[in-house]
């Protein structure tokens, strides 16, 4: 694994986005992998910035999210597909019919899941992917005891992970209850991996990652497998790795 330490959020979102830039830069084409959250935010900010300042061209670039609420209309301001147009795609040359994220409201979501494995084997798998890490060491929204060999499925959400989401909400009763998500198998097919992490209450979630063995109680556990994981992390993160 490769470790970036830097010294705060501003720094950590502009070292992800020069990989994410130099990977579209090399390869025009590319597939990414993106997150949603808070985590993401300042590396999409700068990747816009990119875009608009330095010609990044993101016309011929594929997206696939990770995850998305079940039970949300795309349209709805709490959705990731609201998110992600909010806060990258309305403000990059990238083409709608190019970025992909899952149906919280499929009718039949079992299918929907299977429906969305095929496409990240289609379009993708991506040549890489953007992580951030949950308190509790989720990815996407694979919380502790999800199975390594899942693929896309449907989670129910942990009440830590609801409350770290509430946020975003007028109220925790407002956060859905369960998630569509790309399974862990799904996300270690990527060719390239990016995790981010910032900030205190990141820090037990990285140590563990960093010195623990493989364990599903922390699902990013997973990625010490993976050929090719960057892990950009800033100082309050990586404080309590004994590295």
């Amino acid at each position: 694994m490769n470790i970036i330490i830097t010294k705060d959020y501003q720094e950590l979102s502009e070292k992800a986005c020069g990989i994410i830039e130099k990977q579209v830069n090399d390869k025009p084409d590319s597939v990414l992998g993106l997150a949603t959250g808070g985590s993401p935010l300042g590396t999409y900010k700068q990747l816009i910035n990119g875009c608009q300042e330095r010609s990044v061209n993101y016309e011929n670039v594929s997206t696939l999210n990770l995850d998305e609420y079940i039970g949300l209309d795309k349209n709805d301001p709490q959705s990731y597909h609201f998110f992600m147009k909010k806060h990258l795609f309305d403000h990059i040359n990238i083409r709608s019919e190019n970025t992909y994220i899952p149906n919280g409201k499929a009718v039949n979501l079992d299918v929907e899941c299977e429906r969305y494995e095929q496409l990240i084997d289609d379009i993708g798998p991506p040549d890489l992917q953007l992580l951030g890490i949950g308190q509790n060491g989720h990815i996407g929204f694979n919380e502790p005891g999800t199975s390594f060999q899942t693929k896309t499925h449907i989670i129910d959400l942990e009440e830590s992970t609801r409350q770290a989401n509430a946020r975003f909400f007028d109220s925790l009763d407002m956060v859905p209850k369960q998630a569509i998500t790309m399974g862990i198998q799904s996300i270690l097919k990527s060719e390239k991996i990016v995790i981010i992490a910032s900030g205190e209450r990141k820090a037990d979630a990285i140590r563990s990652l960093l010195e623990d063995e493989p364990d599903e109680n922390m699902p990013a556990s997973a990625l010490r497998a993976h050929k090719h994981v960057t892990l950009i992390a800033d100082e309050a993160a990586y404080q309590k790795a004994g590295h």
